[in-house]
């Protein structure tokens, strides 16, 4: 009997953090959300257009025009994914230039390449398994860093930052389109219903998986808001940090510089 009580407050006072709307052992949280990703990667590309009804295209292409990337640039797409911003970061850097496409799930990984090579894809790019809050690269590594609804499902975001720092160039910039607070209260109780009802059924329609995307609409919920991302991207140490919604704030993209 003992020893059970033993166990339980162990578990008690294990740090926790959020998992969506569930408070879990932080230590447990990179495994829980690999699982999400590993179910959903198949789908990813269908459910992204299905979700936004094609609008992630536009957030894209605006993060894009955003980035100055230029000829000869190195860039790392962090949680890169599917290699959306890859391909066209691909056919900005040219023959002289490198893309990383970096994501911690082997599963979102091995799609992105299959993806990028059918498109013939594959002179200037390489593909890294990595941790957003170790990044495995050197100091002032990278002109550009971008990480596309990613950050969100990062277990310490404010170490993340950190680390995005450290292997950015001086002069370079990040990039970080999220999810994040809608601006007008209308538009946040109708996101709110169409998150909790519609992504769900989506995702078992067409994933076979409502978990999963109910998961992901809760994950946005807990995402700092516009003004807490931007400061914790000052703390990790970015100057001249600005922000521009889209979509009403459903969706920020936050840009800052290493100086």
């Amino acid at each position: 009997m003992s020893k059970r009580l033993d166990e339980e407050n162990s578990v008690n006072n294990q740090e926790t953090i959020d998992f969506g709307y569930k408070q879990i052992p932080k230590q447990e949280k990179e495994k829980r959300v690999a699982e999400v990703f590993h179910s959903v990667a198949d789908k990813y590309d269908v459910m992204n257009d299905l979700m936004s009804l094609g609008i992630h295209r536009l957030w894209k292409k605006i993060t894009i025009e955003y980035s100055g990337v230029r000829r000869g640039q190195t860039v790392l797409d962090l949680a890169g994914g599917t290699g959306d911003l890859t391909a066209k970061f691909s056919q900005l850097v040219g023959d002289e230039g490198l893309v990383v496409l970096a994501d911690i799930n082997e599963s979102m990984l091995k799609v992105g390449r299959d993806k990028l090579r059918d498109k013939g894809l594959f002179k200037n790019i390489e593909y890294v398994q990595a941790n957003a809050e170790a990044l495995p690269f050197a100091d002032n590594t990278f002109d550009c860093i971008t990480i596309s609804f990613g950050l969100r499902n990062v277990t310490n975001k404010q170490q993340a930052l950190s680390s995005m720092w450290r292997v950015l160039k001086p002069g370079g910039r990040l990039l970080i389109l999220e999810f994040s607070k809608p601006e007008y209260k209308l538009l946040s109780k109708a996101y709110d219903l169409y998150s909790f009802t519609m992504l769900p059924l989506m995702g078992k329609i067409v994933a076979n998986d409502s978990d999963s995307y109910r998961y992901l609409a809760e994950s946005i919920r807990m995402h700092p808001n516009q003004i807490k991302l931007k400061q914790m991207m000052e703390q990790a140490g970015f100057k001249d940090v600005q922000y521009h919604n889209m979509t009403g704030g459903i969706v920020a993209l936050h840009i800052g510089f290493k100086y």
